[in-house]
């Protein structure tokens, strides 16, 4: 199971690298169902993982000029304070147990089944963008200096820094979409800067939980960064010649059978 827990992480390093998100939503599966950490500890690793692996990828968006830094800034901002305010101070302070009657509820449970319902979302939004006949153009308006985009812009930040906070994601779903539609940013570019946001306020947020207590387990947190690297690395020798909406398929089918195991196995 060990080796099968690195394999994936190889492929999550992959599908991060080619389409600036969703590969994040596997760490945590990976870290609890195939490394026994448990959920709690598993969403702390995975901000590390998935944000030096994502600093990994900016690194190559941004020598090839497809970073564009005041725009990634602009949406980075809210989502960096929100998700190290939930590591530092929100999460440490949720019991145990969250629910007693009817039914009990503990804090790993409604990690582990949230996360199942952010993977459908984010299996559902892929297959309808790779279905969709008409491929997204980037006419859309560039973001204009009007007080009510750039707080739309930074409450969709907010949101996203709380998802990644308290689910251990970096939010490259939600992220790219809000590039494209409200800052007409190119595919592309939006992949390039998603890979950013998701760096700085994944790596911020396993700040707040290094100030929390949080502690590293060696060697299976470096081993599992160099598979990730490794992933990344092939990501940027075949980004170019792959299908990416078949990818987003494949990806898409798969993040649903994950979580429909999720919620089979934590529910029933």
């Amino acid at each position: 199971m060990v080796i099968l827990g690195y394999l994936m992480a190889v492929f999550m390093g992959l599908i991060l690298g080619v389409i600036g998100g969703g590969g994040s939503i596997l760490t945590v599966p990976i870290l609890v169902y195939l490394m026994g950490i448990s959920p709690d500890i598993a969403t702390g690793y995975s901000l590390l993982l998935v944000g030096a692996t994502a600093a990994f990828g900016a690194i190559r968006y941004f020598r090839e000029g497809l970073v564009d830094i005041k725009a990634s800034i602009l949406f980075a901002i809210p989502s960096i304070v929100a998700v190290y305010l939930t590591r530092a101070f929100l999460m440490p302070n949720i019991p145990d147990d969250i629910l007693l009657s009817p039914i009990h509820i503990t804090k790993n449970t409604a990690i582990m089944v949230l996360f199942a319902i952010l993977m459908l979302a984010s299996a559902v939004m892929m297959l309808r963008k790779a279905y969709k006949s008409q491929t997204v153009t980037n006419s859309a308006p560039a973001i204009s200096n009007s007080s009510s985009r750039v707080a739309l812009i930074m409450t969709e930040g907010a949101v996203v820094g709380l998802v990644t906070g308290v689910l251990g994601a970096g939010g490259g779903f939600l992220i790219i979409p809000a590039l494209v539609l409200f800052l007409g940013m190119p595919m592309k570019n939006a992949v390039g800067a998603s890979l950013f946001i998701i760096a700085l306020k994944s790596l911020l947020g396993f700040v707040g939980d290094l100030q929390a207590g949080i502690s590293l387990e060696v060697p299976l947190l470096p081993l599992m960064l160099v598979a990730t690297f490794i992933g990344m690395a092939i990501s940027t020798k075949v980004a170019s010649k792959l299908d990416g909406a078949s990818l987003q398929k494949f990806f898409a089918f798969f993040t649903l059978i994950i979580a429909i195991f999720i919620i089979s196995k934590e529910l029933i």
